[in-house]
């Protein structure tokens, strides 16, 4: 059962506001202006916001994922109903927003979603958010309230860390046969056998990962496996997924149609909300049911399906980017981590190992010596003499020339 700390914390001391800005009706608005963009899922929201709308969310603990991906969008402001930082374990979310000089307005309750209206102008004014007669107030963080929010988060990891064992434990039981005999685990028309996977998250570090792993992917060409947003992700980067693997709530329409083979992630009772979006879209599936994570069974998937090398972009590899996450699914990404083992390595580690180391000075040694072999090999016949005596005569003539120029 997993166990909470208590999220109550004091009113947090005011941040510096951005400057002022022009509203887009005209007006000049004090502190800072923006059309208002909500959503109660940031995953859905980072879809649709634009740089200077002001992002209001319903996210208690913030990871670092779903921070990066707000900074990234470049909103004037970030206000969240819920607390970003509760104390329950030292989530990264709310110190990216706050390192990125975006003022993120805390604890304004979940009537704001009442209250407000998407896409109706307002403006953030100290600790308070104002749209039209409706105000809003909240907690607006700092970086020293963030810092010192996440010294106590780490205070109280003992018991995050207890209630991840039991839900280790907990998954382990319900899904040894999984785990350990591979049950459950569909066919699939892609060919795994005796080839790299590449397993892409839109998680921490992807763009760069990716970035990083071009020579690999066209040298070895891997399996290349999306996990919902990730496969977007292998798509932004230039290539095509041989596989789409999840619940399908953030992979785009154009990248599900795209030919890949789709796995969708279904629940133990058979449920895949998944299904009926695929399905609107004529796209042929196969459903993977599971209680883990789908990065847990899209790696299940490449070590049954005999895969000798599986490479993961974006995922979890840390024991704090576990906890980040914030859910008892995370033990499951442990449990599978342990059960693929040698076979899994972080992409990282495969560009820092793959990464070429040919110096400049190789180079030229090189190229100076496939011109002094393909001088003597010239010189061993008639027709390369007589070439090399024309090609001398017209030096001389070249260098006269000049000196005659410069005389």
């Amino acid at each position: 059962m997993e166990r909470r700390l208590s999220g109550g914390r004091g009113t947090m001391p005011r941040m510096a506001l951005r400057p002022q800005r022009a509203d887009p009706g005209g007006t000049d608005l004090p502190g800072v202006p923006g059309v208002l963009r909500m959503d109660r899922r940031t995953k859905q929201l980072t879809k649709r916001l634009r740089p200077g709308e002001i992002a209001v969310i319903d996210h208690e603990d913030i990871d670092r994922v779903s921070g990066e991906a707000l900074v990234q969008c470049q909103p004037a402001a970030v206000v969240n109903a819920a607390r970003s930082i509760t104390g329950r374990y030292p989530n990264q979310g709310p110190e990216a927003i706050v390192e990125a000089g975006i003022p993120l307005l805390d604890a304004a309750g979940p009537e704001l979603f009442e209250r407000l209206a998407e896409g109706r102008p307002a403006q953030l004014d100290g600790a308070r958010l104002i749209s039209g007669e409706v105000v809003i107030p909240g907690e607006l963080l700092t970086a020293e309230s963030v810092r010192t929010a996440m010294e106590e988060a780490r205070a109280g990891l003992a018991v995050q860390l207890e209630s991840f064992a039991e839900n280790t434990m907990r998954y382990m039981i319900e899904e040894r046969a999984l785990l350990f005999d591979g049950v459950g685990v569909p066919d699939v028309r892609t060919d795994f056998e005796g080839r790299h996977a590449l397993v892409v998250v839109r998680g921490y570090h992807y763009k760069d990962d990716l970035a990083a792993l071009q020579h690999y992917i066209r040298e070895y060409k891997p399996v290349l496996i999306g996990v919902d947003g990730g496969a977007d992700a292998l798509v932004e980067a230039g290539h095509r997924p041989d596989l789409i693997v999840g619940d399908m709530d953030s992979v785009s329409d154009a990248t599900l149609s795209c030919g890949a083979e789709v796995v969708v992630h279904a629940y133990r009772d058979g449920r895949a909300p998944g299904v009926e979006r695929v399905e609107a879209l004529g796209v042929d599936h196969v459903a993977f049911p599971a209680t883990g994570t789908s990065e847990d069974i899209a790696m299940l998937l490449a070590d049954d399906r005999g895969a000798t090398l599986i490479v993961a972009v974006g995922t979890h590899a840390t024991l704090e980017e576990f906890l980040d996450k914030g859910r008892a699914g995370m033990s499951s990404t442990f449990l599978t981590r342990l059960r693929v083992g040698s076979k899994l390595i972080d992409a990282k580690g495969v560009s820092r190992l793959y990464r070429a180391r040919i110096s400049v000075g190789s180079i030229l040694l090189l190229a100076l010596v496939g011109v002094l072999a393909l001088l003597v090999a010239m010189w061993a016949t008639p027709t390369g003499q007589a070439l090399l005596q024309i090609v001398g005569a017209w030096w001389d003539d070249l260098w006269a020339a000049t000196v005659g120029a410069l005389s």
